[in-house]
């Protein structure tokens, strides 16, 4: 199976899509359907990746598409999920799913709940710790995924989403220590001082 990883390069899933026998390569810019059948794409990963993937290609691959999300879905759909599951007190957690023609909509295949101590974490501990658990379940499920063996569960139609710009009235709680900035402080500060969610 020839598969493409969509997102940031080098991918730490590409190894492991290598070791189960597929061929893989790496894109990080948008892709189209001429790009996917001029590679003969198989299956399509998407992690960490800045473009909507679209429809023409959604229905190229047929279900050959799943993304690798560090938010416990439903919750934090979109962008920054990490940081909205601080703000907005949301379980916390990472899902891999089938693509859709929504955002982080598709029928989940795995998810993996993650806790954190609020005291001692960072924004950046945090989300390391959120990527190594998503790399780690994708190692698990990805031979039963590319074996079609896997059948999503729909999502629950609520849940939350966000989009890129809606960090920005919070962007003043990053502005000393940014990502290394204690998840304790960014909770505190959010509900004393600066906008209400």
């Amino acid at each position: 199976m020839n598969v493409l990883v969509v997102g940031k390069m080098p991918s730490p899933v590409t190894l492991i899509i290598r070791d189960n026998g597929c061929r893989v390569s790496e894109w990080a810019a948008p892709i189209n359907v001429e790009y996917l059948k001029g590679n003969s794409i198989d299956f399509l990963v998407s992690y960490g990746y800045r473009h909507i993937i679209q429809k023409p290609v959604i229905e190229h691959l047929q279900g050959r598409i799943v993304n690798l999300h560090i938010s416990l879905l439903p919750w934090n759909r979109g962008a920054d999920p990490n940081l909205w599951s601080f703000l907005e007190d949301t379980p916390k957690g990472v899902t891999i799913h089938y693509v859709d023609e929504g955002l982080d909509t598709g029928d989940i295949i795995a998810q993996k709940e993650l806790f954190f101590d609020e005291e001692y974490e960072t924004l950046a501990t945090t989300y390391e710790k959120l990527n190594d658990s998503i790399v780690e379940l994708f190692r698990e499920y990805w031979p039963k995924i590319m074996g079609g063996q896997v059948q999503g569960l729909k999502q629950p139609v609520s849940g939350s989403f966000h989009r890129l710009e809606d960090k920005h009235r919070f962007e003043h709680l990053l502005a000393e220590k940014g990502w290394n900035t204690p998840v304790k402080e960014i909770v505190a500060k959010a509900f004393s001082s600066g906008p209400k969610l």
